[in-house]
Order: C-alpha cells, then structure tokens, then sequence
C-alpha cells in the first residue's frame, strides 16, 4: 500500500497545497516551525482520523476558516481508493471513502496503515506506563477493529464507574448500578488483556532479534507484558478492591493499569538503562511495529519519520534507514545534507518555508 497524493485545504498553515508523493522515500526539509509536521499529521489523520500530535479538529484548522479538507489518494493492492476528511470547527469531522460518506470512524480503519516515529516516541522507554499502553493501544486498533470496539467501551465504562464512586458517599443506593458497571469492566477488559498479551508476544519475538543486531550483538532484549490482573482473576479482584476503590474514588485495578516492561541482559531498561540503551529500545520498537504490520496484513506500513534523523547518532541512523528499504517513507528534516547518500531510494525532495512547499527542481507543488 502506499500513498499517491495528498491535498489540503485550511489545514493548519496552508490555505491549498497538492502533493504527489513517491512510492519510496519522500523529503521534507526546511527550518523549524515551517509547516514540514503539519504535513505528516495530515497523511496520517487521514488513515486514522486523528492526530499523531494528540490535536483537536478545531486546533488544526486554518485560524481564519471554519472547516478544513484532507483529500488523500491511496493505492492498495493495485487500486486506488480517495479519502476525504472533513474537519469543522463546531461540529464533528466528516469523512468518506470513495465518495461515500461512513458514520463511524472505525470504518476506515484497515484501509491503511501507518508507524509514526518521532522525538517523543525515543522517550517511551523511560517516560510512565501511559505512553506505553498508547503505543499498544494505537497500533492494536489500527489491526483490529474489534479491539478498537472493546478498548472504547472498556474506556467509557472506566469513566462512569470513577463518577459513581464519586457519587456512592451521597447515594449508597446506587452500589447496585456498580455491580453493573464492573460486569461490563469484565467483559470488555478480559479481551483488551487476551489481546495485548498475544500483540506483546509476537512483538517480543521481533524486537529481540531486531535489537540484537542494533546493539551488535551484545544485548539481548526480552518485552513482557505486565498485566495489573490477568483475565481470569479480574472479576474477583474487582470485588475484592471494590471497598478501597470506593475509598479512594477510582478504579484501582484492569488493564488501563497495565505496562509493558523492557529488559537488556536482565536490566530494566525503563528503570536503570542509560539515554543510549533507552533510545536504542525505542528504536527496536518502532522497528519491530513495521515488521508486525507486515506480518499481519501481508503488506508494508507507510512510514512517517518526523524530524527523529537528528535525535540518533550515525550507527542509528544507518540502520533505521537501511531497515526501511522498500517501505514508503515520509521524512521531515531541518538538514538535507544529512539525508541525501544515506536514503536507499529517494523519490521526492520537498522545501518547505513558511508553508510553501517546493520540488527542489523549482516546481510549486
């Protein structure tokens, strides 16, 4: 799968811009603040329908506009398909596929898929089990929809089970509507666990040799799934903590308490492993993300690579990019003497300035 063209409209600082992007590596290059992100969040809102930055729809759109467009052109087993979203400043995005308008976002899941890999991602090794559980969150939704469903009415069911434990000190009578609330807890949290414990599992098989290589042979990395109650135990261990919960007000216990824990030679890197160790297991990871998709869906991810080339050292950067031969590949990057030579093919270089986005052949794009 690989995308053709993207065009925007009011999106952040561009008010028209149409792309045509290559089947290899594409470069964005230019200073900092110019409009190479913006680019990349637009390719990939418009396969999820959401913001790799964590964006609202209204902060995306152009300050002087109400709505803004995405119009992506995708090519998947030798066809092509055009997505459309919508984004409006008072109401809800709009999307369609082909045309034809989808009422759930969840629809257009499956249709692509993309591995984001930034500066903040070479932070997920050390940063709190949050950021972990959203990279097993945002990559398992993007593979299975089923999970994206469970994971969404697991998330609901948290929420208005924390109000009502807010609420029991002055309504005890609604201990019953608890009773109810951890029954859907259990049967939306038991799958989210069976899920991410085979997601961790395959993962682990590719990130150990993908990081043995990285590391030159010397570390040998082991990915464990930490689950805070494993699936058969969670309806008792809820009964169990019910009185400290309605004590402390929160669900103290289920899978949004989970973590994924990363160990080099028996050392917890999330813990004890130095800023060098750390980067090269996020690096593992994001790696080990596109070879899964493979896997999985049989075809390649498209890869947004956005300005991380300078966050790793030479050794880093040479095998990130040789690892992602034949992986259509976004790059943004303030330097473009640091990308040219080491790329494996680079289809089309783009300067970016002050949202003006040029061929370096001199054509407006």
């Amino acid at each position: 799968m690989i995308i053709k063209s993207v065009s925007l409209q009011n999106f952040r600082n561009y008010k028209n811009l149409s792309l045509v992007l290559g089947s290899d590596t594409n470069i964005f290059f230019g200073d900092n603040a110019q409009g190479k992100t913006n680019i990349l969040e637009a390719v990939y809102l418009s396969g999820t329908t959401r913001s790799h930055r964590g964006s609202k729809d209204r902060e995306m759109i152009l300050l002087t506009e109400e709505e803004a467009h995405i119009c992506t052109i995708l090519e998947k087993e030798g066809i092509d398909h055009k997505i459309d979203i919508h984004l409006r400043r008072n109401r809800t995005k709009g999307i369609a596929i082909d045309g034809i308008p989808i009422r759930k976002a969840s629809e257009l899941f499956g249709l692509i898929y993309f591995v984001v890999f930034s500066p903040e991602d070479l932070s997920i090794i050390k940063n709190g089990p949050a950021e972990r559980r959203k990279f097993m969150d945002t990559e398992l939704c993007q593979l299975d929809k089923v999970y994206l469903y469970h994971l969404s009415s697991y998330n609901k069911a948290v929420i208005q089970r924390n109000k009502l434990l807010k609420e029991l000190y002055f309504r005890p009578d609604y201990r019953e509507i608890l009773e109810i609330l951890d029954m859907q807890l259990v049967k939306y949290g038991k799958e989210i666990i069976c899920r991410r414990r085979a997601f961790s599992g395959e993962l682990n098989e590719m990130i150990h040799d993908i990081h043995l290589r990285l590391s030159g042979g010397e570390e040998n990395m082991l990915l464990t799934y930490e689950c805070s109650v494993r699936e058969d135990d969670f309806e008792e261990s809820l009964k169990k903590n019910r009185d400290r919960d309605i004590h402390t007000k929160t669900t103290t216990v289920g899978p949004h308490r989970d973590d994924l824990s990363f160990q080099v030679n028996g050392l917890d890197i999330r813990r004890f492993g130095s800023q060098g160790q750390q980067r090269t297991t996020a690096l593992s990871l994001k790696l080990s993300e596109i070879e899964l998709v493979k896997q999985r869906v049989h075809d390649t991810p498209v890869l947004l690579l956005d300005d991380v080339m300078s966050e790793l050292d030479e050794k880093r950067q040479k095998y990130l990019l040789e690892s992602i031969d034949q992986v259509q590949t976004l790059i943004t990057c303030t330097g473009l003497d640091e990308m040219i030579g080491r790329c494996l093919t680079v289809n089309r270089i783009y300067r970016v300035s002050n949202g003006n986005v040029t061929l370096e052949n001199g054509r407006e794009a």
